[in-house]
């Protein structure tokens, strides 16, 4: 019972849409403009370096507070892991918005730092490393995002993570392939746009 209370809190912090009341805040819709997404790269492509970089910390610090705040009241790993995928639900598909939101990569390095904190310091590690090696092979933002999501299951399940915890972050993994399956077509095609690069 206490995973569902988890993916329900972590839903109602990840329902806060950071890029969208930050554009709300400066008169403009995102949703209108750049991509469309409303996740911290369209927010700085968009609206610039502040803007977006106060959308990312927002972001990440949604993926934080959930997983301390589960982890902490229902005792342990498996409830902040399943308080992270609320998050991600949330900030992907908020119900205020037509569940149309943003692909969860800054919700989930909030997860990835908690684990840092609470599982194993390792996984963070390999995870941004790998983020970083796909971001630096074409400057793509979505390349880097894929690669550091995707790494986390990996690491869970080679560090004897719990079970739940390694599926519940291949789950999160998909989601996040899912969302991204345009700029996996682009990135295939060489037409994915570079880091800073406005549309």
């Amino acid at each position: 019972m206490f995973r569902i209370f988890c993916v329900l809190i972590g839903y109602a912090v990840g329902c806060f849409q950071s890029a969208y009341f930050v554009g709300a805040i400066m008169k403009k819709d995102i949703r209108k403009y750049g991509s469309g997404n409303l996740g911290s790269t369209n927010a700085l492509r968009v609206l610039g370096k502040k803007a977006g970089a106060a959308t990312f910390v927002c972001d990440v610090g949604k993926g934080i507070i959930a997983f301390a705040v589960c982890y902490h009241f229902f005792g342990g790993l498996v409830a902040g892991i399943y308080a992270s995928f609320g998050v991600m639900l949330g900030h992907d598909f908020p119900f205020y918005l037509k569940f149309k939101g943003g692909k969860g990569i800054a919700s989930s390095i909030g997860m990835d730092l908690c684990l840092m904190i609470f599982f194993n310091p390792i996984v963070t590690a390999v995870s941004f490393i790998c983020g970083f090696i796909g971001l630096g092979i074409k400057g793509y933002v979505s390349m880097g995002s894929l690669f550091l999501i995707s790494s986390v299951p990996v690491m869970c399940f080679v560090l004897s993570a719990p079970i739940e915890v390694t599926l519940i972050t291949l789950i999160m993994a998909v989601v996040a392939l899912v969302k991204h399956r345009a700029n996996i077509s682009r990135i295939l095609s060489g037409s994915e746009n570079a880091l800073f690069v406005r549309k």
